[in-house]
């Protein structure tokens, strides 16, 4: 649970920087769109939520973390 709420606050930020600066391009909005899925709970953010667990396992494998 640390990890999503991690996850949701960096995608929080990641969003309002880009919004700020007018940057919003194609993988700035994947960003707002996984913010959206974290931050309200559909069928869909379980299986977002687990890629993104699995991710964050397969990173910190390959770091030794």
């Amino acid at each position: 649970m640390a990890l999503s709420v991690s996850a949701l606050v960096l995608f929080a930020i990641l969003c309002i920087i880009f919004i700020r600066n007018k940057q919003l391009k194609i993988a700035h909005g994947i960003i707002a769109a996984l913010f959206g899925f974290m931050l309200h709970e559909t069928t869909v953010a379980g299986s977002i939520n687990s890629l993104l667990a699995n991710l964050a396992h397969s990173i910190s494998g390959i770091t030794g973390g």
